[in-house]
């Protein structure tokens, strides 16, 4: 469908609440989102007005798109909960890895309810706890519930005869049963009742509340002791022991009885990961981690969105708090939702200090760690490189993958402490021992990039001629930041030089367009693209490196102007000062007593430096990035 088709055919969208789907000229779902006014909003995708980066790249794929009026804004966000499971559409934030997390369930609706390890679709008449991230302590956790409970297992030969018989039992004893962690309804040993309220007891460990299960079988094993049934205070003496070995482990993070999911995420280019610290009763019951596969091409509040839509939908339970580093679009809808899930009150909220703030912070430490090892383990970095350097050569038409990438940027006050700047990028990564930089000769004051940039790449390559083992050998490509102008000046320098084949490209800023010479229009990479990402990282770090140079310039002749100077100030005496303040600027601000106090200072000598600061001007105003 033609851009103008949609615009004709979104007048008819109401303004009302609902659910939205963008689709492909094949019918295929790319994306599911909600809206408190759906005409508004879908417009929002064609005017420019939305600054995600997936979307002019998912728009160009559009060749349709249905939508659907929900009563409330809490109705279309468990709308679109459920297309988004159902769907999986492409740009909605999804696990990177496409498998299904393990849970442990309870078959509630059989007459002597079975717990179970699983990773089966969830089954009405069946209730799930997890998702665990980690089979391992999922299969830990129920042979722990199965020394404190004696629960049937839904793998029991017996228990499954008699599930068939309708709970009758079949008088033959299973295994459990004769080890003791079988309750024994095959052989009729306990009743549904009890059994019922073994399951309950099973539930609420599974829930967290493990405090109050360890209380329980306190009391239990001191009431048998009492009664002389030592045997029976022996087996709540070993369930206790179970329980409080748990309780051990379990980090306390709240002395008050903190119920909270803290989700923590980090983020890089294509990708993401977070983590999930629930905490029970104030005690950090487990730590879950998924990879995404939306990255900084949505934003955070859509990434936040995103997760909690996938991950609560799926949730075994919702705690009475969600706490995030930001709030999701909607929040009071989504605590609605949450709180429509848990079957009273939740909220989504971001903590500003203590104890939540804290926990908070290391569940980000925690995802950044996570995105490492998932990066680690899957070579993602090596082949998203890869993906970068083809999808360069190709877009940029170059004769090969540019392997070494020079980049060139310029740094200046109104012509003050001009610097320039060399990084160098090899099959995309970083070498830093190769980053050269440049103090620029023109006459200060003269504020020229153009110029700057000339005489910058002209040192660069003439030196190259004369040093050609300090330099290496010549880029792949190079990259000036800048537009046009900045493009001419490289040409011509290399012209001059006699330097002929090199590729030679600009960036500039705000677009993020690349220059080619002789190309009457820009190159657009593709938003969310690997190639984007690395061409902004290597304009980036030469931003970054001659800026840091370029302040370094600076504050050194600050010092020097200043303090050199003072009377009754050499060498030493400066030292000690720039040591004791840091920078002239924070000595400006310091009293006589202050300054006095530093060694080989006289008091005399320090009311001095204060008057003559206090004469002399203050620090020039930072470079704007």
């Amino acid at each position: 469908m033609a851009d103008k088709d949609i615009r004709s055919q979104l007048a008819r969208v109401p303004e009302s609440p609902g659910v939205y789907l963008w689709k492909d000229a094949g019918g295929r779902i790319l994306y599911v989102g909600k809206a408190k006014a759906l005409r508004s909003r879908m417009r929002q995708y064609l005017g420019g007005h939305d600054e995600r980066a997936m979307v002019p790249l998912m728009m160009a794929r559009v060749a349709s798109f249905d939508y659907y009026v929900t009563l409330s804004e809490v109705d279309s966000l468990v709308l679109e909960a459920n297309l988004i499971k159902e769907a999986r559409p492409p740009y909605n934030v999804d696990y990177r890895d496409d498998k299904t997390y393990p849970f442990i369930a309870l078959t509630m609706s059989d007459p002597f309810p079975a717990l179970k390890y699983t990773r089966e679709k969830h089954r009405p008449g069946t209730r799930y706890f997890g998702p665990y991230t980690d089979s391992r302590a999922a299969r830990a956790t129920v042979d722990v519930v199965r020394r404190v409970y004696p629960i049937c297992r839904a793998d029991c030969v017996e228990w499954k005869r008699v599930t068939a018989n309708g709970g009758a039992p079949t008088g033959k004893p299973c295994f459990d049963y004769h080890v003791g962690k079988g309750p024994g309804p095959c052989v009729g040993a306990i009743s549904r009742e009890d059994y019922g309220k073994t399951v309950k007891k099973v539930a609420a460990f599974l829930d967290g509340r493990r405090t109050s299960v360890a209380t329980e079988l306190g009391a239990s094993m001191h009431q048998a002791a009492g009664e002389l049934d030592f045997e029976r205070a022996a087996r709540f003496r070993n369930r206790l022991e179970a329980v409080r070995t748990i309780l051990e482990k379990q980090t306390v993070v709240s002395a008050r009885d903190l119920d909270a999911d803290v989700i923590g995420i980090y983020r890089e280019e294509t990708i993401a990961a977070a983590h999930v610290f629930q905490v029970r009763e104030g005690r950090v019951l487990a730590g879950a981690e998924f990879v995404l596969d939306q990255g900084l091409d949505v934003s955070n509040a859509d990434l936040m969105e995103g997760f909690l839509l996938r991950y609560y939908a799926q949730a075994s339970r919702v705690p009475r708090e969600v706490l995030v580093s930001v709030l999701p679009e909607g929040a009071e809808a989504m605590s609605e939702w949450l709180g429509s899930l848990r079957g009273s009150k939740a909220r989504v909220a971001v903590p500003e200090r203590g104890e939540k703030r804290r926990l908070l912070d290391l569940a980000d430490t925690n995802a950044r760690h996570a995105l490492a090892r998932y990066s680690f383990r899957t070579r993602y970095d090596e082949s998203r490189t890869n993906s970068a350097l083809l999808q360069l050569e190709s877009a940029l038409a170059l004769p090969a993958p540019p392997l070494r990438i020079e980049a060139f940027d310029i740094s200046t006050l109104h012509g003050r402490f001009s610097v320039g700047s060399m990084v160098v990028f090899d099959g995309g990564r970083p070498e830093p021992l190769a980053y050269r930089r440049f103090k620029v000769r023109l006459d200060d004051g003269e504020s020229n990039d153009v110029a700057m940039m000339r005489e910058v790449l002209s040192r660069r390559f003439l030196r190259e001629a004369k040093e050609g083992a300090r330099f290496a050998r010549k880029p792949d490509l190079l990259i000036v930041d800048g537009g046009k102008a900045q493009l001419s000046a490289a040409m011509s320098v290399l012209a001059e030089l006699g330097i002929v084949g090199l590729p030679v490209a600009s960036l500039a800023k705000r677009e993020e367009e690349i220059f080619m010479p002789g190309w009457a229009d820009p190159v657009v990479l593709p938003a969310g693209s690997p190639s984007l990402y690395l061409v902004k990282r290597v304009r980036d770090e030469a931003h970054r490196f001659a800026i840091t140079y370029h302040r370094e310039l600076r504050g050194k002749a600050m010092t020097a102007s200043i303090l050199d100077e003072v009377p009754g100030v050499g060498p030493t005496r400066k030292q000690a000062l720039v040591k004791a303040f840091g920078s002239v600027r924070r000595l400006r601000t310091a009293s006589v007593d202050q300054i006095a106090a530093v060694p080989g200072i006289s008091r005399a000598l320090a009311a001095d430096i204060v008057e003559y600061l206090s004469e002399s001007p203050g620090d020039p105003v930072p470079p704007s990035a």
